[in-house]
């Protein structure tokens, strides 16, 4: 249960994206300083929680130990997996990004034979290839439904080339993510503690987002006063709060790839608290009884995901693959 409410937690904190990215979005900022500028101002935010931990030293071994795998894994799952979040803000309101958003569950649980897990056996310790965990995968699509719906509620107001430029960007974000922060729990294991890995991995993909504010400097300008505020605002409830949150809930489920796609499926709660942004700060509509009806499906299919992934597994074994 620990590791759902602090996924529940991580999307509220998420939420602040949608909202604050679409506000930025509206005010005319561009979404490449709305990217970029989060994970700068980051740094300094986790780099204090890290020192006042005593935990630089061990994390800057590691990084020079594995430099590629930090450069390459950190850009996959932050860079990636922000900078067309962002693109798709301006081409959609947050509720509706948030909404498409939440195929990462699929993803998520499509990206498992990618990985292997160690099972105990009589002969010790195996490493075993993951498998779909599919119960679970079908308790997802009751999300996906519920996402759908709310889609479908508001769709008639975007056109299909600004559907498009909102879904796809979303989809290489959904398979970024997880594979990024899949890829460095195996990479750190038990040496590094979360706000270690964090911040190792913002600090990592720093080079992706120095290019692309040299992008922006050359196309759009520099971004203005407010938009930093924002930006920073964005740095500390979702990439900070909302980034530790949702990589200790992570963390509490590593090789149990079954708890690992529940803890992910608590993020479909990101549609619910965007959404209530958007009405409370945006001033947006109210959602139609259609749209309600979709967000229910959203919880409740979060909810059946959950309590499936906790109950026992079947007593066929996963076929052992020796490395």
């Amino acid at each position: 249960m620990r590791p759902i409410v602090l996924g529940i937690f991580a999307a509220f904190f998420f939420a602040f994206t949608f909202v604050l990215n679409r506000s930025m979005e509206l005010e005319g900022g561009s979404w490449i300083w709305s990217a970029s500028l989060r994970y700068f101002l980051m740094v300094p935010f986790l780099f204090l929680i890290v020192f006042i931990r005593g935990n630089v030293g061990p994390l800057f071994v590691h990084m020079k130990n594995h430099y590629w795998q930090w450069l390459l894994w950190s850009s996959v799952g932050f860079g990636l997996f922000y900078a067309p979040l962002c693109f798709a803000a301006a081409y959609g309101p947050g509720w509706l990004i948030a909404s498409t958003w939440q195929i990462t569950i699929i993803s998520g649980s499509l990206l498992v034979p990618l990985f292997y897990i160690t099972i105990e056996t009589k002969n010790g310790p195996m490493k075993v290839r993951g498998k779909i965990p599919y119960r679970g995968l079908a308790m997802s699509m009751i999300i996906v439904v519920g996402v759908v719906i709310m889609q479908i509620d508001h769709a008639t107001q975007l056109s299909l080339a600004q559907a498009a430029l909102s879904i796809v960007p979303l989809i290489v974000a959904s398979f970024a993510y997880p594979l990024g922060n899949r890829k460095m729990m195996d990479l750190c294991q038990s040496n590094l503690d979360v706000y270690q890995r964090v911040l190792g991995m913002t600090m990592a993909s720093l080079p992706f987002w120095i290019i692309l504010s040299m992008v922006g400097l050359w196309t759009v300008g520099s971004p203005s006063w407010d938009q930093v505020v924002q930006s920073g605002a964005v740095a500390l409830f979702s990439g900070v709060f909302a980034t530790v949150l949702f990589f200790a809930a992570t963390d509490l489920v590593r090789g149990n790839m079954q708890k690992l796609a529940a803890v992910e499926a608590t993020q479909s709660l990101e549609v619910v608290f965007a959404l209530a942004g958007e009405v409370f700060v945006l001033s947006s509509p109210f959602p139609s009884l259609l749209s309600s009806t979709g967000m229910v499906l959203v919880i409740g299919g979060m909810i059946l995901h959950s309590l499936m992934s906790v109950r026992k597994r079947s007593s066929a074994k996963p076929r052992a693959v020796q490395l």
